[in-house]
């Protein structure tokens, strides 16, 4: 864990509209402003910035907060058995011969990387992999990583909302079959689903809330259908948390862009829950 120094309250410029990925949390009672952030977890690396506002809110923050705890070793360690099926399930199970063959040729062909010992991987993590190949770009990171970087120079403690294997069980809540369906379709449609997900990032980058939501509400590629188990579930149970953590610390907080917006997004639910949510100011 990283040590933080003590945090600074401090005056930071509003937004003029609603459209911000950075937001301060306040009033209900709490001594200092806490700050919400949305994040992209993979996109090209010269893409991620952060503004000057963001900064100066992450260095008025006590704790850092991720939807894990991100300088934990053992998530990254627990991860590798927490992404894989239950009850010996692999994934021959949910394949005939040709969809399997189609799979296991990718995999080898694209992305250098053996099938066989991938066998009881979840299908929605072995989706994930896809990602970098949806890039226009070859150096790709998220940005978690990116901020992690500057929470590291600011000595700041770091926590999570969640364990990964918490994370790992909602992919245990959608249907393997369900799971291996989406991750054949994202195959047969690559050049499709890169284009969606450009969209994805240049949405993301014009910080257009609406436009978020919507895309998070409609895309087959986002959660759709999943939407209550990945996004309006969690975040139900983060502000849960957070009603408890900000009257002790500030902090900073940052999840996922899809999780803010929407009558069941973290701004509203914070809203609800008697605090102040205001977009600030966040071009870098």
């Amino acid at each position: 864990m990283l040590q933080g120094c003590k945090a600074q309250t401090i005056q930071l410029p509003l937004n003029e509209d609603d459209n911000s990925l950075l937001w301060e949390i306040s009033g209900n009672g709490l001594q200092k402003p806490s700050y919400l952030f949305g994040t992209f977890h993979i996109m090209c690396k010269q893409d991620v910035h952060f503004s000057e506002t963001l900064k100066k809110a992450l260095a008025a923050s006590k704790e850092v907060y991720f939807e894990m705890d991100l300088d934990d070793p053992s998530n990254t360690l627990g991860g590798i058995f927490f992404m894989n099926m239950k009850d010996g399930k692999t994934l021959k199970d949910f394949y005939n011969e040709e969809e399997y063959t189609k799979i296991e040729q990718f995999f080898n062909d694209s992305l250098n990387t053996p099938l066989f010992a991938l066998q009881k991987m979840k299908p929605l993590v072995l989706q994930a992999m896809l990602y970098p190949k949806l890039l226009s770009c070859k150096q790709s990171s998220g940005v978690e990583m990116e901020l992690l970087k500057l929470v590291a120079e600011q000595k700041k403690e770091v926590k999570g909302l969640e364990t990964i294997q918490q994370q790992a069980s909602f992919f245990d809540d959608i249907p393997y079959e369900t799971q291996a369906r989406e991750l054949l379709k994202s195959l047969d449609s690559l050049s499709y689903w890169s284009a969606e997900f450009d969209n994805m990032v240049a949405v993301y980058k014009a910080q257009q809330l609406a436009d978020i939501e919507k895309m998070f509400n409609d895309s087959d590629f986002t959660t759709g259908e999943n939407k209550a188990i990945l996004l309006d579930n969690r975040n139900r149970n983060w502000v849960e948390q957070l009603r408890t953590i900000m009257p002790k610390t500030n902090v900073f907080i940052a999840v996922g862009a899809g999780h803010l917006p929407g009558e069941h997004g973290v701004i509203e639910l914070l809203r609800k829950a008697g605090y102040t949510v205001r977009p600030l100011q966040n071009k870098d």
